[in-house]
């Protein structure tokens, strides 16, 4: 299976700090690949660095073999990577069609049949479709935040947190749009859940003190509890 991206001991400072300080790691196309760690651990940072939002200081990043690391966030954007940030980035004062349409790079036959299926997806956006972003449930803007990103015809998606704050039965309606998803983009994921996590991803990155520490297999940390409680503090 070809790889997607490519990151090779990238560092990355905000301000004075040093947050990442090597990490390491192969997306291959078509799968979900999970980020785990700690919190502070740097895992959104790995994110935001792929995008450009944090500019990485060494290593390099490479995306369909090119190296993007110095290109600034639109250009990256418009190769298309589609980011779903912690915060979800909904703006308020839009209507969810408005956030949508802020979103879409281009409206075309491929971008309107992408945007029925999420629709179809997620029906509290097409219920709630003239409703101001500020309006919406927790849970809502998540799904709007998903769909800004999915709407594009984005290779892959970064997705961090996408659990947060949600509240069980909609943390199983976001997980089941997901696993639709990657039947036909390859994902990263951060998330904290690790039910969610190791149901969804097929591969994982730990990152400890913004270094790659481990990788491997979902199922290999499904069955280790020793190293599920060095990097990730759970049994």
């Amino acid at each position: 299976m070809s790889t997607l991206l490519k990151l090779d001991n990238v560092e990355t400072y905000i301000s004075q700090y040093h947050i990442l300080q090597g990490v390491s790691f192969e997306v291959p196309k078509g799968e979900v690949t999970v980020l785990l760690g700690r919190n502070g651990a740097g895992k959104t940072t790995t994110l935001r660095t792929i995008m450009g939002l944090n500019p990485a200081t060494k290593g390099s990043i490479h995306y369909k073999g090119e190296d993007i690391k110095t290109l600034p966030p639109y250009k990256i954007a418009n190769k298309g990577i589609g980011y779903v940030p912690e915060d979800q980035g909904v703006f308020a004062g839009l209507t969810v069609e408005e956030n949508i349409k802020v979103a879409m790079k281009k409206e075309n036959e491929s971008t309107t049949k992408r945007l029925n299926y999420i629709l179809d997806l997620f029906p509290d956006l097409k219920k709630f479709w003239k409703k101001p972003g500020g309006q919406l449930s927790g849970g809502q803007k998540q799904m709007l935040s998903i769909a800004r990103a999915y709407v594009n015809d984005n290779e892959l998606l970064l997705i961090d947190e996408p659990s947060k704050g949600l509240a069980p039965i909609v943390v199983e309606k976001v997980m089941d749009s997901i696993r639709q998803m990657k039947e036909t983009t390859t994902i990263i994921l951060v998330e904290q859940n690790f039910m969610m996590a190791s149901t969804i991803g097929d591969s994982f990155y730990i990152v400890d003190d913004g270094r790659t520490v481990s990788n491997g297999p979902m199922n290999i940390l499904r069955e280790d509890e020793e190293m599920r409680r060095k990097f990730l503090g759970i049994a």
